[in-house]
């Protein structure tokens, strides 16, 4: 999956990525979902054994605009590992306490302990994202937040956590068919938000602000990977691989029994 990786330093022109792209997968969207569920199976295996060593750490980083497919991703290809070791941090608007300290007070907060998987449903990026487009703070304010985030990243990772950033872009027209979707949806209209269409009214504005946060935090201790999104099941299985293999790379052993007890002696009554 390094095709869709950002290497650090490169700029980002999001109109040269294909939202459509499955070149990473040759076979059917029948055989990917087969692929997708043996993923998630081993992801399974791999967390487990994350959470009983207690020594790295993982966090997952989703971005996107409306209707991207956070949510899909986290059923996906978390759903079927143990909550008791992964967890779903979602940002909405801060509240008047969190703007009271500095902009990455709560999201600090929320980083994984030792053992632990965390996925952050939007993210500390959204001050350089909404902040941005919205003109929430001056220029010089959230100019020099791609630095500062970049800085806090790095910090997490020289502690120990593995971060991984995914960027899952749909094209507008994909966006406006799902909105539709969830318009006359009775199951799904409970997602539907009329600011959404404000928003996707901003567009440019965001895809402008989404190429600098890419271009700018990409880095080698926090890559950025940006997923053809329009198929969900590609975009499931390109965020499934990727955090697999980045699990498999961590080689998470199962810690053994304390060296004073010979376990072949205990008698069990």
């Amino acid at each position: 999956m390094d095709q869709y990786r950002i290497k650090p330093a490169t700029k980002v022109d999001l109109g040269k990525f294909d939202p459509d792209d499955k070149s990473g997968w040759e076979g059917s969207k029948k055989d990917a979902e087969k692929e997708l569920a043996g993923l998630a199976a081993r992801l399974d295996e791999l967390q487990e054994a994350m959470y009983a060593e207690c020594k790295h750490r993982l966090l997952v980083v989703l971005q996107a605009m409306d209707t991207g497919g956070k949510d899909g991703v986290i059923r996906a290809v978390f759903g079927n590992v143990n909550p008791q070791g992964c967890r779903v941090a979602s940002f909405k608007t801060p509240t008047s306490v969190e703007l009271a300290h500095d902009y990455l007070w709560r999201i600090h907060q929320q980083t994984p302990g030792k053992g632990e998987i965390v996925i952050f449903n939007r993210s500390h990026y959204e001050d350089v994202l909404v902040v941005r487009v919205h003109n929430l703070v001056p220029k010089e304010v959230w100019q020099k937040r791609y630095a500062q985030i970049s800085a806090w990243e790095k910090t997490l990772a020289e502690e120990g956590t593995t971060i991984l950033k995914f960027f899952l872009h749909i094209s507008k027209d994909e966006q406006k068919a799902r909105l539709e979707e969830r318009r006359v949806t009775p199951s799904k209209q409970w997602k539907f938000n009329v600011g959404d269409l404000k928003e996707r009214a901003l567009w440019p504005d965001y895809m402008a602000a989404y190429e600098d946060a890419l271009s700018k935090t990409s880095t080698k201790w926090a890559p950025w990977y940006v997923v053809p999104a329009n198929r969900n099941w590609y975009r499931n299985l390109v965020v499934a691989r990727t955090v697999v293999e980045t699990l498999e790379g961590l080689k998470p052993q199962y810690p053994k029994p304390p060296a004073d007890v010979d376990l072949t002696k205990v008698v069990i009554e």
